[in-house]
């Protein structure tokens, strides 16, 4: 039996993400994957039974990842403006250093592997979150709404923000790289649309 190895594993995950992001899941292939790497077909099953097996651990230990850091000293008794900064400081560090995760994510949600990789791991986040909204609300800070709007307004100008960033462009092809000024600048928009 050969023994794994924790470098060579690693560079099957960071390559997996790489191609899945490029590729899709469609035209992902174990081969692809191999070749990139530097490795054998066989050397892939060290670590992984199959492809699905390859992309639901990878998908599962990176929103792990995500979630960790995302709540990372994060206080959902905190005040809905404190709250809301670190949530977006804490999302901004995650996605500004794993660029290649927010696009993955996107995949995983519009396919056959979202159960997969989102249920079960995301109780703590929602638990969380749900709480710190439930308070803000409690405390007058903001009206009651559902978590669909709630969510459209406070974070989706953030992912809005990154995208330009890691496309290196935002509308009409004006070059923009995201800095504490512009993300700080938007967050005090949202929480002004969101505040009772």
């Amino acid at each position: 039996m050969r023994i794994r190895n924790a470098d060579k594993e690693q560079l099957v995950k960071q390559k997996a993400i790489e191609l899945l992001v490029k590729d899709g899941f469609e035209n992902f292939t174990v081969n692809k994957l191999a070749k990139a790497c530097g490795i054998s077909v066989a050397t892939l099953y060290i670590y992984y039974q199959h492809k699905d097996d390859l992309i639901i651990k990878i998908g599962k230990e990176e929103h792990k990842k995500m979630s960790d850091a995302i709540l990372s000293n994060f206080d959902p008794e905190s005040s809905f403006e404190e709250g809301m900064k670190q949530q977006w400081k804490a999302r901004a560090k995650y996605f500004l250093e794993n660029r290649f995760m927010m696009y993955l994510f996107d995949q995983f949600k519009h396919s056959s592997y979202q159960e997969k990789i989102f249920a079960g791991e995301e109780n703590d986040f929602k638990t969380k979150m749900g709480l710190f909204v439930t308070n803000a609300v409690r405390r007058g800070e903001v009206n009651p709404m559902p978590v669909e709007v709630f969510w459209s307004i406070a974070f989706a100008p953030l992912y809005t923000l990154l995208r330009f960033h890691h496309d290196g462009t935002s509308i009409g092809g004006k070059p923009f790289e995201l800095n504490d000024e512009s993300l700080l600048k938007t967050l005090e928009l949202v929480i002004k649309a969101l505040r009772k």
